[in-house]
């Protein structure tokens, strides 16, 4: 078959996938239609995932070719435009632009998405309390430097709920204009990131460079594309946005390092049957207090999978994850023993047991 016949192929498929679209389209209207009379959620993450998960389905019983992560990339970017064609949903994400963040929210809502980069934590949960914005991303954990207290503080102090999660594999790549790595006299990076490429540094004989904190890794990227005596470390689409060519890529310590997400809004999901429960709890100064609420976990069969230990406002608050919803019985049972001591997070779409 010759290269044209091909291409007559291929815009026969792209026509048809066109009239599929609108057709799409239209059923997209008439459900935001149904919506708007009942003042219905717009986002829905547990239909989404419904889609996708039988989608990989059909596609393995008819051996496709697409691998699942290419079905889920696909079809969350679709569904994500239609459900910005609905209705264009404000998204904080903590920025700036590039960050790891803003990829987790790209990850979660589509390269459509209305987003808008903040400056902090508490900024991020800010707008989202005071509907500026419907969904708000922020870090709630690295697989190298553990729980994100500010993200901590800002679950206890706000009245917002987790909806969902996102778990982004982080890279770093080691970007510069300079021509040469002896040419290098100080690199930009998160603080964070420095401790992540740390073994990259040593070997490398950087520990005479002068290694400058700033913000977030995209701007690190911002400020080396402005100094040929400067180097970044920072994520690949950072460097590409900046257009700072990549000395070296994956430079993290850890290939398998890991930042999970959360999703934040002012709802609550509806049960799904593979969900996870995240709590607060500050627990009664007495003996045994922490030994006994365990022991109820054991007692109702919930699989516990997180426990950490906080200071915040002065007093030790714990931080739980655990498998199901808050309307399973077992788990209504303990909130509502411990309505008290509990502060209920969010019930949300399992991605991932931990990073």
């Amino acid at each position: 078959m010759d290269l044209n016949k091909i291409r007559e192929q291929l815009d026969e498929i792209d026509n048809s996938v066109l009239e599929l679209f609108n057709k799409r389209l239209a059923l997209v209207e008439k459900v935001a239609e149904y919506k708007a009379k009942t003042k219905s959620a717009i986002y829905r993450p547990e239909r989404e995932k419904e889609i996708v998960e039988r989608l990989k389905k059909i596609n393995k019983e008819q051996n496709g070719k697409l691998t699942d992560e290419l079905i889920e990339v696909l079809f969350t970017q679709i569904i994500s435009t239609f459900r910005n064609y609905e209705k264009k949903e404000l998204i904080a994400y903590l920025g700036p632009e590039a960050s790891f963040t803003h990829q987790a929210a790209e990850r979660k809502f589509g390269l459509t998405g209305s987003y808008i980069p903040i400056t902090t934590i508490n900024g991020v949960f800010r707008e989202v309390a005071t509907n500026r914005a419907k969904f708000g991303i922020v870090p709630i954990e690295n697989s190298t430097n553990g729980i994100v207290t500010d993200t901590i503080n800002c679950l206890n102090n706000y009245d917002l709920k987790i909806v969902g999660e996102v778990v982004l594999d982080v890279h770093h790549v080691f970007a510069t204009i300079a021509p040469d790595i002896k040419s290098i006299k100080k690199i930009y990076s998160k603080d964070i990131a420095f401790n992540q490429c740390s073994k990259f540094l040593d070997d490398f004989g950087f520990d005479h460079i002068e290694l400058i904190p700033v913000d977030s890794t995209a701007k690190a990227a911002a400020l080396a594309k402005e100094d040929n005596q400067a180097a970044a470390i920072c994520a690949e689409v950072a460097a590409k946005i900046y257009n700072i060519p990549m000395m070296f890529r994956n430079i993290e310590d850890d290939d398998k390092n890991r930042t999970r997400f959360f999703v934040i809004s002012n709802f609550e999901n509806v049960a799904t049957g593979d969900d996870k429960t995240t709590i607060l709890a500050k627990l009664q100064n007495k003996p045994g207090a922490l030994v006994d609420f365990l022991l109820d976990f054991k007692a109702h069969n919930i699989d516990l999978t997180k426990i950490k230990s906080h200071i915040v406002g002065g007093h030790s608050i714990f931080f739980l994850e655990f498998n199901g919803h808050k309307n399973d019985s077992d788990i209504e049972n303990i909130l509502n023993k411990y309505r008290d001591e509990i502060k209920f997070l969010g019930s949300y779409i399992k991605e991932a047991d931990d990073v």
